[in-house]
């Protein structure tokens, strides 16, 4: 049975999660946890809070040494714990949508187009969730999955997003346009993104830092929302320029 840096197992459907923040998200959400690894003279330290989590939810308590969990990290950063949990599940775009109606709030969606970096996918995943975002749709080509280097980037966010992952990112827009939903393209040559109004139902889509979103899905898109450089530097990370957008979506909404 392989694993790949502390990623998921092939055969089990399960998954290593590694470090404090990690492993805290994952038991403050639904997942569930087989097991978890805890370095043997941890306790008395920030790692305490979670082995006595883990006894209180039942969840078996390994200690080991540095050595152990090096092994389960296959070099990852484990801060002395490394927990074993289900695989993340992806969920329908229907199912993200049931989630902002039982919230009773206007549905607001990211789109990663063909972000293939794991790492920017994760760090996205972050922006969106502390945006109060309900969910992120991904494609299945030509884009990262949620990897273990995606999990780790996102610091604990996966457990409080749902992710859908689709075969036609076009034809994913093209069905939210018919459920009501504004579309944005975050794009160079748009609106000023603080002079637009995201108060309605939206999802705004972000693409890969190297071609950034299609030509198909800008021209699908209602609005181009864009983020002024005032730098020598034309661009931002796709999960930095998330944050800027989707915080002033937020703003917007929440203003009242």
């Amino acid at each position: 049975m392989e694993k790949d840096n502390c990623g998921k197992t092939e055969n089990s459907g399960s998954t290593y999660v590694c470090g404090r923040n990690a492993v805290t998200e994952l038991l403050r959400g639904g997942r569930s946890v087989d097991k978890i690894f805890i370095r043997r003279d941890g306790r008395g330290t920030s790692l305490s809070l979670i082995a006595a989590e883990a006894i209180k939810r039942g969840i078996p308590l390994i200690e080991t040494d540095i050595r152990k969990l090096d092994e389960l990290a296959s070099g990852a950063l484990h801060q002395g714990v490394v927990a074993l949990a289900s695989a993340v599940e992806y969920v329908s775009v229907d199912d993200i949508l049931e989630i902002a109606a039982a919230k009773g709030e206007k549905p607001l969606i990211v789109i990663a187009d063909c972000i293939e970096d794991p790492q920017n996918l994760g760090a996205l995943i972050r922006s969106a969730e502390t945006a109060g975002a309900h969910g992120v749709i991904i494609p299945k080509r030509r884009s990262s999955g949620l990897t273990e280097a995606a999990e780790r980037a996102s610091a604990g966010a996966l457990e409080h997003v749902a992710v859908a992952k689709v075969a036609n990112l076009a034809a994913a827009v093209d069905d939210l346009k018919k459920k009501g939903l504004w579309i944005y393209a975050a794009e160079v040559g748009g609106n000023l993104y603080y002079e637009t109004d995201f108060d309605s139902p939206a999802a705004i889509i972000f693409g890969s830092e190297g071609s950034g979103v299609s030509r198909l899905l800008k021209d699908k898109s209602d609005f181009t929302v864009t983020i002024p450089m005032y730098g020598l530097v034309n661009s931002l990370n796709v999960s930095a320029a998330a944050a800027v957008i989707l915080c002033e979506a937020a703003r917007q909404r929440h203003k009242s």
